[in-house]
């Protein structure tokens, strides 16, 4: 059935010249399983990997018609063309295994002719595709299940180069943004990104996660087609080839606008509230200048000794300047507040802290004592935020103390570029059940207050950041504790 040729070994002699001992080499050399049928269609022989992959013996199969085992109408046909000489490859279909399980199997027929060129059986070869079809199916339900969720999610994924060319957007860039794919496949993700500071802060974050593998976190302002500013809050990822290497990134962003928009009302009405219940002391302060500068204006009016008059002026003057420095201070917390980072002294802010609430201190007989630090630190920061957030904890600590008291402010470095400031009371304590709900929205342990204060003081430090941490022990005190990045 094959024609007569030697295979010669090193040495120049024969290894095989018996035709039927080159074909066993062939058949029991292959990895897929190999038939041969002769021109009744019967099995004829089967090699070792067929027995394999359908479980029958070959003494199960031999002499048996071929259309015995797979489904006669599908190969009639072609096993008839291929008597005639027609080759067929890679024919994916479906074989039963002996045991009924079902088997994908792609199938090559080809005529096989004997020394004279006839046609004389047909060879079918059988590769077993069970496993490969098994997780191209597994593959294909995961394609349509992740195109279902990126056609209905309202998270917006992208798929970008490490040049940050889109080739991949998801269908809800329209939804948020109003670009459809096709407007932004191609672009670079600069496209949409707001402003020049906003695309090198994401060219920042991108490069970050070149350099350290790891999934980045960024908030950014990205443009509508009408121009209209959309709050993102992404997080971006690599995505490894074969060698491990960062090949591509995709981003999920998420619109965030209402939340900015809720925190910054949330600030405003914490803030707001904070000015209301200062004003009383705020008026008691500036009250008690005014009374001096009005009896010293009469004093001024009756006198007629220039050295008393110079005296007067000046105490005038000092009552002035005291006046403005508590409605300066003051009107800066009144004042709305853009969170623009800058470098901030932190004496400063403290200080500038301390001004606001000294109304609030006398009225309630509380001291207020800051250790001054020989070397100022200085904060990259916002230092109308975190005015602020100290105001929220040194108004809380003096209305701990109705009767009176002391609040210690401190701040040490405790590394290299880490600061801790605490705020420390002597009020009566805060229960450790209610020490839970602190910083809850619309959580207050007071009779007076909103319940926002350590709410959007928490969220402020965040953005520096930072940490914050609250100790206290009924009788004896409540500490406030947070932590900064300096420079």
């Amino acid at each position: 059935m094959v024609n007569d040729f030697p295979i010669l070994g090193n040495d120049g002699e024969s290894i095989y010249s018996n035709p039927d001992e080159l074909l066993d080499l062939f058949l029991n050399c292959t990895a897929d399983g190999v038939a041969i049928i002769d021109m009744e269609n019967r099995f004829i022989r089967v090699n070792h990997m067929y027995t394999v992959i359908f479980g029958y013996t070959e003494a199960q199969v031999i002499g048996r018609k071929f259309t015995e085992f797979q489904n006669p109408e599908e190969v009639k046909e072609i096993i008839k063309l291929v008597k005639l000489g027609k080759v067929y490859s890679n024919v994916i279909t479906q074989r039963y295994h002996q045991d009924g399980s079902v088997l994908d199997i792609s199938v090559s027929y080809s005529p096989f002719r004997n020394s004279k060129g006839k046609i004389i059986a047909v060879l079918a070869i059988f590769r077993d595709m069970t496993e490969f079809k098994s997780m191209e199916r597994e593959l294909r339900k995961t394609r349509e299940l992740y195109d279902l969720i990126t056609m209905n999610t309202t998270d917006m994924i992208k798929v970008f180069t490490k040049d940050q060319t889109l080739i991949y957007a998801s269908p809800s860039h329209g939804k948020v943004l109003g670009y459809s794919p096709v407007q932004l496949v191609g672009k670079t993700c600069g496209t949409v990104i707001n402003s020049e500071e906003e695309r090198e802060k994401f060219s920042k974050v991108c490069q970050k996660l070149l350099e350290t593998g790891e999934p980045q976190l960024l908030e950014t302002k990205m443009d509508t087609i009408n121009g209209e500013i959309v709050f993102v809050e992404a997080s971006i990822s690599p995505i490894l080839n074969d060698k491990g290497e960062i090949e591509l990134f995709v981003a999920v962003g998420r619109n965030i606008t209402d939340r900015v928009n809720n925190d910054a009302a949330l600030r405003n009405l914490d803030r707001l509230s904070i000015i209301g219940q200062l004003a009383a002391g705020v008026a008691h302060e500036i009250r008690n200048p005014l009374t001096s500068l009005k009896g010293f204006s009469k004093l001024l009016q009756s006198s007629v000794n220039q050295e008393k008059q110079d005296d007067y002026l000046s105490i005038i003057m000092e009552e002035l300047d005291r006046i403005d420095i508590i409605v300066n201070e003051f009107m800066s917390l009144a004042k709305p507040q853009a969170i623009e980072f800058e470098k901030g002294s932190l004496m400063s802010i403290l200080e500038s802290t301390i001004n606001v609430l000294h109304p609030q201190a006398l009225l309630h007989n509380v001291q207020i004592h800051l250790n001054h630090f020989e070397n100022d630190i200085m904060l990259l920061c916002s230092p109308p935020q975190l005015k602020q957030v100290f105001v929220n904890f040194l108004k809380n600590a003096i209305e701990a103390m109705p009767n009176g008291g002391n609040v210690y402010i401190s701040a040490e470095r405790i590394e290299s570029r880490r600061v801790r400031i605490a705020f420390e009371d002597e009020g009566a304590g805060i229960d450790g059940e209610m020490l839970k709900y602190l910083g809850t929205p619309f959580y207050t342990t007071k009779d007076k207050g909103i319940g926002l204060g350590l709410t959007v003081s928490n969220k402020i430090i965040q953005e520096h950041q930072g940490l914050m941490a609250i100790e206290s022990v009924i009788g004896k005190g409540t500490t406030v504790m947070v932590e900064l990045d300096c420079i």
